[in-house]
């Protein structure tokens, strides 16, 4: 029998999600960037219970006297659930869900001509065009050709951030913009964290991932048909 086995336990979150198996090492850290307050739930797997956070006898030392607790800062600064609303990524996930996937991400603000990356990079990130445009490019015969504009709401790089396999094209900014970068770490640790908070984007990730492929696939059997009336001429 092992002498200390280890202690799990679950959050239940503000956003109506258990966050969790996590290990008493990680639910400190948690209180310490305020995403654990006193009065959240807290579910103990070894005894089977819930208690508030406050009345945990582990975590009673880590919190302040009740009416002194900060408000918990989530997320990047300036940046809000409704932001995310601009997203089509996000369009069928509640507030509260927005509200904490904003931790999971970061804002990155690019000038005009800068290259987000190059083909054959490795793809360990994802991004969502908050404000501003992006364009994905292929270098042929010495000449570039513009394989897709990615403007306000659209993401790039999501095939990347799945199986972290080489960038298939370069992307460059067009004009001034903001993206909101997520990592593959950062995704990961959400698959961890929040499985219930990840299953609604995964879902749409798929939807955005499908409707490029079918998108895709029209603009190769247009350029066959284009092809064969060209030769008939």
């Amino acid at each position: 029998m092992e002498a200390n086995p280890a202690v799990y336990y679950h959050v239940w979150g503000l956003d109506y999600v258990a966050y969790g198996p996590v290990e008493l090492p990680t639910l400190v850290a948690w209180i310490k960037d305020d995403r654990v307050l006193p009065d959240s739930w807290v579910f103990r797997h070894d005894k089977g219970e819930w208690t508030r956070a406050a009345d945990t006898t582990e975590l009673k030392m880590l919190f302040k006297p009740r009416g002194t607790s900060p408000v918990p800062a989530v997320g990047v600064p300036g940046l809000t659930p409704g932001s995310l609303r601009r997203m089509k990524i996000f369009a069928g996930m509640e507030e509260r869900q927005l509200t904490s996937f904003l931790q999971y991400m970061e804002v990155v603000k690019l000038l005009p001509g800068t290259t987000l990356f190059r083909k054959g990079e490795h793809g360990d990130a994802m991004f969502l065009v908050l404000e501003g445009e992006v364009r994905a490019r292929a270098i042929v015969g010495g000449q570039e050709s513009t394989l897709a504009t990615i403007g306000v709401g659209e993401c790039v790089g999501e095939l990347a951030v799945i199986d972290e396999s080489p960038r298939s094209a370069d992307v460059i900014v067009n004009t001034e913009a903001v993206l909101l970068k997520i990592s593959a770490t950062a995704l990961k640790r959400l698959f961890q964290e929040a499985p219930a908070l990840a299953a609604p984007f995964l879902l749409a990730l798929s939807k955005t991932i499908t409707a490029r492929v079918r998108a895709t696939t029209k603009r190769y059997e247009d350029s066959i048909l284009f092809a064969r009336t060209a030769s008939q001429r």
